[in-house]
């Protein structure tokens, strides 16, 4: 008699599939067949299959689909017909008369076509683990539209359509996280598992990268995140990530990007930084300040207006101070103030919110002193937010020693600048001119120096350098 005891046979629940047409629905692996051959469809589109498919022939209520596909999660209407409009498309609805799905105005959807019901011969463990639940937050609401991006927004979505990966990056207060949101809201409807928003800005734990984006997915994981977990709810979703504040862990976003691409095919990240992550196959965009208007339009409202710091600044007036009008008579002070403050955004914001207390001409009679000046904002914004100061605090404070020096040294220069220049000012015996040049493009890449169009930084050059002038 041998020694050896067989195993025992596990114990196994046969699952059951679904057949319609060439079509082969697998349920329990969340899979549907076409003639053999996987059809890429979407999270969302295949559970609404099967919601139909499981009540062939019935009338399946918008609300019934609502609390199937989107439990806990408020989204509109808009959002079901898109997806079901992906999951016509993938099913040939309407091709050579076929017909599997039935709109039914003001009652639902009805699954049509004849269906079959048997058990597959492949064993699937009772005690199989199942597919994690997801459930994205909704994306912040923005309370104010998006102004003077439109060609932006184009050119970044371009990019994410050819890469995966997109970086947007600019100096604070340049409107990357506004640029990212707007980004996000379009994607919803051409992303199955619509779009998600990881802040990283409160976080100050690399560790903690993966356990904010598991929240911002909707997936309850421990503290901190095992990668386990976050792989299993990702895998096989089709979802744009916004990963926003990026640049104090800037190693760790880059580490999280990568990772969840190789194993997300459908994946695509947004991240917004105030210097690129430097991640494979990353693709980064230069957020540029808002076009301010020549001082020759100070004539003109209409001219003017075409720049979008200056219709920036008239919106954020205008709610300011009820009775604030352009009109010829401030065009001048209003141009004023744009050009002063660069096109930067947040600058113009704060400027604007101030024309209510102080009048438009006597704002610009005092920005010489726009630190105090713009000393508040909202309250209900981050602190680096509420002040130019706190938002170059936030930048300086990620600095090393050598390169906080290198730039109160470049800040005597009040116009542009090449590297030779910068080396002489900036450079002694302890800062060579190797390590000038080494800071000086480091600020370039954290957005604190700006590189002028068309320049070729460079020290000793025989040739014209490149120039270059602090940006704020």
């Amino acid at each position: 008699m041998s020694d050896v005891t067989p195993a025992p046979a596990p114990d196994f629940a046969f699952a059951k599939v679904q057949r319609f047409g060439s079509f082969t629905l697998d349920p329990a692996r969340k899979l549907l067949l076409d003639d053999g051959r996987a059809v890429r469809l979407g999270g969302r589109a295949l559970d609404l299959l099967i919601a139909l498919v499981e009540r062939a022939g019935e009338v399946v209520s918008h609300d019934e689909l609502f609390a199937r596909v989107w439990p806990r999660t408020v989204v509109e209407e808009s959002s079901l017909r898109v997806h079901l409009s992906a999951l016509r498309k993938a099913l040939g609805d309407g091709v050579d008369g076929r017909r599997y799905i039935a709109s039914l105005p003001g009652r639902g959807y009805s699954f049509v076509m004849s269906v079959s019901t048997t058990d597959v011969d492949r064993p699937i463990p009772e005690a199989a683990p199942a597919a994690v639940p997801m459930t994205p937050r909704l994306l912040p609401y923005r309370l104010t539209g998006v102004v003077g991006r439109e060609q932006e927004l184009a050119v970044i979505a371009a990019k994410l359509e050819r890469s995966r990966l997109v970086t947007v990056v600019a100096t604070g207060g340049m409107g990357k996280t506004t640029v990212a949101l707007a980004l996000a809201g379009d994607a919803i409807e051409r992303h199955a598992d619509g779009a998600c928003f990881v802040d990283l800005a409160p976080l100050d734990d690399p560790a903690m990268v993966p356990h904010a984006l598991a929240g911002a997915i909707g997936v309850t994981a421990p503290d901190p995140c095992t990668w386990s977990i976050l792989e299993e709810a990702i895998t096989p979703r089709d979802l744009l990530i916004v990963l926003d504040n990026c640049e104090h862990l800037a190693a760790a976003a880059a580490d999280l990007a990568e990772r969840v691409l190789r194993i997300a095919p459908r994946v695509r990240i947004l991240a917004t930084s105030r210097e690129p992550l430097d991640a494979e196959s990353e693709a980064v965009y230069r957020l540029d300040p808002l076009a301010v208007p020549p001082v020759e339009t100070a004539s003109n409202v209409e001219d003017a207006l075409a720049f979008s710091a200056l219709r920036l600044f008239v919106e954020r007036a205008t709610a300011s101070a009820h009775d604030f009008r352009l009109s010829s008579s401030n065009l001048a002070a209003a141009i004023t103030i744009c050009r002063h403050l660069d096109g930067m955004p947040l600058a113009i914001e704060l400027a604007a919110a101030r024309v209510g207390s102080l009048g438009i001409h006597a704002l610009a009679d005092r920005l010489d002193d726009v630190f105090r000046l713009l000393r508040r904002g909202r309250r209900t914004v981050l602190p680096r937010h509420q002040t130019l100061q706190a938002l170059l605090d936030w930048s300086y404070d990620l600095l090393d020693e050598v390169t906080r020096t290198v730039l109160h040294r470049l800040s005597v220069f009040r116009a542009s600048f090449d590297l030779q220049a910068a080396a002489e000012v900036a450079g002694c015996q302890r800062i060579a001119p190797g390590t000038v040049t080494a800071c000086v493009l480091d600020l370039v890449s954290r957005s604190l120096v700006e590189l002028e169009p068309g320049a070729m930084p460079a020290i000793g050059c025989s040739s014209s350098p490149g120039s270059m002038r602090r940006s704020g």
